[in-house]
């Protein structure tokens, strides 16, 4: 059976990044996030912090905290047909419990650790390419990702996945250290 790692840390640790790599590596790639974004443009709200917030916030008040590994699952189910499976952006506790009893053994929990300041100073230089059609770097000032760790943390349970991850990555380095780091893992 092909293997899911669900890939999880805070904004700016290097998710996405970590999850291109495994992508470039022949990984199916499913991303939580991109429900708030599809969201947003299917209410044509202006994609920007304050309402991505509070689109993943009234997605889960109206229909539970783990509505968007319940939004997925057809999906990772689809892909892993395919191939091995990267999921970016698990976020919540309750997610996290959905996914591991429905994948049992099969999931691994990616957990890319960064500290605060080096998150914030990534994020406050971080331009979105136009070739990122999915909207996933985008610049927020310290301000912004503050409040937006505080918000995640606080509202959207985002501790217990990265408290119960099965592999720590320390992401304090370069990009290709990164890289090192993820390619050790899916080669054994």
């Amino acid at each position: 059976m092909n293997s899911i790692y669900a890939i999880v840390g805070m904004c700016g640790s290097g998710k996405s990044t970590a999850c291109d790599i495994l992508k470039e590596n022949g990984w199916q790639y499913i991303r939580f996030g991109q429900i708030t974004i599809d969201k947003l443009l299917e209410k044509g709200m202006e994609i920007n912090p304050e309402n991505e917030k509070k689109m993943r916030e009234s997605l889960r008040d109206e229909q539970g905290m783990g509505v968007f590994a319940l939004l997925c699952i057809s999906k990772i189910n689809n892909a892993l047909e395919r191939g091995n499976v990267v999921i970016d952006g698990l976020y919540s506790w309750s997610e996290y419990k959905i996914l591991k009893e429905k994948y049992k053994d099969n999931i691994k929990i990616i957990c890319i650790h960064t500290s605060p300041s080096t998150r914030y100073k990534r994020l406050s230089i971080r331009k979105q390419h136009s070739s990122d059609k999915e909207i996933r770097m985008r610049t927020l000032t310290e301000n912004q990702a503050k409040n937006r760790d505080y918000s995640e943390i606080e509202n959207i349970e985002k501790g217990g996945p990265i408290a119960m991850a099965d592999i720590m990555i320390i992401n304090e380095k370069s990009e290709d250290n990164l890289k090192t780091q993820i390619l050790r893992i899916i080669n054994g």
